[in-house]
């Protein structure tokens, strides 16, 4: 039977860690920080997945004449712990698309451990500290990946795929922590780049990266002193942000209102 995935080259590693992105997030988040950080390490592609078996090949995206199909693509470079995923999310067969990101991280690159990244969206202001989620499937690897920048999470709903791969993980002994940074309500189908920022932080720390961060802190300045005109410029939104910055919640046609005037203002 053909495996569902390409190798292209061997890297060099040292039993790394996976860090995953899904192409579709809160806040551009995970497919934002995996791109800064493909780019620092100087990482290649060195396995790609077939889409065939996971997604339907009649919705394919078609920009500026070109066939945009999905990609499920491994990244190496320079920082031989790390291998890096960024992936669109499966239409079909999750459990055995999973597994066979799994077979690729541990039968072909040994890795130790599992890290997806994820913005989830919180009644919160864009002023506000975001906080940064943790989730994770072995109790032991709770405590060694403990920090004091993580809080746990606690939800009810439907499981992300995020979670999901967890699971898996957990049942062929790799594990493995989601981390899920807040983001904004009214900033969900932008870029946020504090919260960007402080994923990568947390992640310079983490793997000592010795990343250079300033591109990122300058985004985050810009933005938030865009926010900061509007806010000076309409005193009902300053007033929203305000309740929001106290604690307290938006009625549903506040908040609708103020996703609307931040959508004009970062679209324009």
């Amino acid at each position: 039977m053909t495996e569902p995935y390409k190798i292209f080259h061997q890297p060099s590693l040292a039993h790394p860690t996976l860090i995953v992105s899904w192409a579709e997030d809160a806040g551009r988040l995970g497919p934002t920080v995996v791109e800064y950080l493909i780019e620092k390490i100087t990482a290649s592609c060195f396995c790609e997945i077939e889409p065939v078996p996971f997604f339907s090949m009649g919705g394919i995206t078609i920009n500026n004449d070109v066939a945009c199909f999905p990609e499920i693509k491994f990244y190496a470079g320079l920082h031989p712990d790390l291998i890096i995923l960024k992936a669109a999310q499966p239409q079909f067969e999750r459990y055995q698309f999973l597994n066979t990101l799994l077979d690729v991280a541990q039968h072909y690159c040994q890795t130790k451990q599992l890290l997806t990244l994820g913005g989830t969206i919180a009644p919160l202001a864009h002023t506000q500290p975001r906080r940064l989620l943790a989730v994770y499937n072995h109790r032991q690897f709770q405590k060694k990946f403990q920090d004091p920048d993580l809080e746990n999470m606690t939800f009810q709903g439907p499981p992300a795929l995020s979670s999901y791969l967890l699971w898996v993980g957990q049942k062929r002994d790799l594990p493995g922590v989601s981390l899920w940074t807040e983001i904004p309500f009214y900033l969900t189908p932008y870029f946020d780049h504090k919260a960007i920022l402080q994923t990568l932080a947390f992640l310079n720390k983490k793997f000592n990266l010795d990343l250079n961060l300033l591109p990122v802190q300058q985004n985050a300045r810009r933005q938030n002193q865009l926010l900061d005109q509007l806010r000076d410029e309409d005193l009902t939104i300053n007033q929203y942000l305000s309740t929001l910055e106290s604690g307290l919640n938006l009625n549903q046609q506040e908040q609708l209102e103020l996703s609307q005037k931040i959508s004009q203002l970062l679209e324009n």
